[in-house]
């Protein structure tokens, strides 16, 4: 019989609900909400006149080829990041969750790239694949490949889809791993005795079981494409070569902070909110639906 905690009290729920209320009401509700009048507004460099415009920000946004441009982008970005990074984690996952020996060392160097800050990660991307002294682009020449993502676009977008991928990959991997060690070894076992393959084993026990951290991840992941790749990708290419690979929150601080259209951020920044929210609706309305929990 499942057993329930009753509150007596009224007030002691919320009291002990207040905390985490009060973070989300000041982290999040309250720079939403003035990002919503911003976005309904517009203002000098300064700040020191502001006028109301009303949906005049989101009508040039809308009439900006570069700025729709941004959403191919990010689209490319966010879904290159999303599957490498799940993918390359799990195979990981699987490998860490099969070794004997040396498994503790391993697994650390595999988290290793989660302590890396995002700007720490992007210098070091840079660096490396860098023309002129990066030794990966070195030995690119050496094989016939000209790699310069300062003047090219799809070195540009591979390089920040690669740095981003290995800033996550530590994340996804701990998570599939503590997956895979919740799964009983007597279901693989039983089904390794009845014949199945590594492979049959994997699509009919392994993964179903891991259905719901696949799904938690994706969520995470995704969110992670869209915001919390900015640092990198302001390190390494700064948004070009052009804008080939400014993203949408990175549009946001570039038109923000250096073009000092505040207005026309905070409709942008609007709009990202409402893009990622929908996403995340969509996930759990119809991609959990195949989720075994």
């Amino acid at each position: 019989m499942e057993k329930r905690v009753l509150f007596r009290s009224t007030w002691l729920p919320w009291l002990l609900l207040a905390p985490q209320l009060l973070i989300v009401a000041v982290f999040f509700f309250w720079p939403a909400g003035q990002a919503l009048v911003q976005s309904l507004q517009q203002q000098d460099a300064f700040g020191n006149t502001v006028t109301w415009v009303g949906l005049d920000n989101f009508r040039t946004l809308l009439n900006d080829e570069t700025y729709l441009a941004s959403f191919q982008t990010t689209l490319v970005f966010s879904v290159l990041v999303t599957v490498l990074g799940l993918s390359i984690a799990l195979v990981l996952a699987i490998f860490a969750d099969r070794v004997l020996k040396g498994a503790g060392l391993y697994k650390t160097i595999l988290i290793l790239p989660y302590a890396v800050a995002p700007v720490v990660t992007g210098l070091l991307w840079s660096f490396m694949f860098s023309s002129s002294i990066g030794i990966v682009s070195y030995w690119l020449k050496k094989v016939g490949i000209q790699w310069n993502h300062l003047l090219n676009g799809n070195d540009a977008m591979a390089l920040v889809v690669m740095a981003s991928v290995w800033k996550q990959i530590s994340y996804n991997f701990l998570f599939f791993l503590a997956g895979l060690n919740s799964i009983p070894k007597s279901l693989i076992e039983a089904a390794a005795i009845d014949g199945a393959r590594p492979w049959r084993r994997f699509w009919t026990i392994i993964f179903p079981l891991l259905s719901p951290t696949a799904f938690f991840l994706l969520v995470i992941n995704m969110v992670y494409a869209f915001f919390d790749t900015f640092a990198i990708i302001d390190a390494t290419t700064q948004g070009g070569p052009g804008k080939d690979t400014a993203t949408l929150v990175y549009r946001v601080y570039f038109d923000g902070f250096r073009g000092m259209d505040f207005g026309g951020s905070a409709a942008q920044s609007v709009v990202l909110m409402v893009i990622v929210i929908a996403l995340t609706i969509v996930q759990f309305r119809y991609v959990e639906k195949k989720v075994n929990y």
